[in-house]
């Protein structure tokens, strides 16, 4: 009966831990699934060329020469 009230009420599930546990651990389901390892994406899926590299540091290199120029200004006056 017990049982029966967890599987009707998903928040009895989380005051019985040990229950749940146990009965993932019968699951036949649960050991018929398929398991594979998932890798971190820590590399960039799209390989940058260095022209690619260059042109972004470029880029920022005069996003960065505009802000210091307002800054400059915004203090001179």
């Amino acid at each position: 009966m017990k049982t029966t009230e967890i599987a009707l009420n998903p928040f009895s599930l989380m005051m019985e831990p040990e229950l749940v546990l146990q009965t993932m651990e019968r699951s036949e389901q649960l050991r018929r699934l398929r398991r594979h390892k998932l890798r971190p994406l820590d590399k960039p899926l799209i390989p940058y060329t260095q022209q690619a590299i260059d042109s972004r540091a470029a880029y920022d290199a005069a996003i960065d020469a505009e802000e210091f120029e307002t800054l400059g200004s915004e203090l001179l006056n």
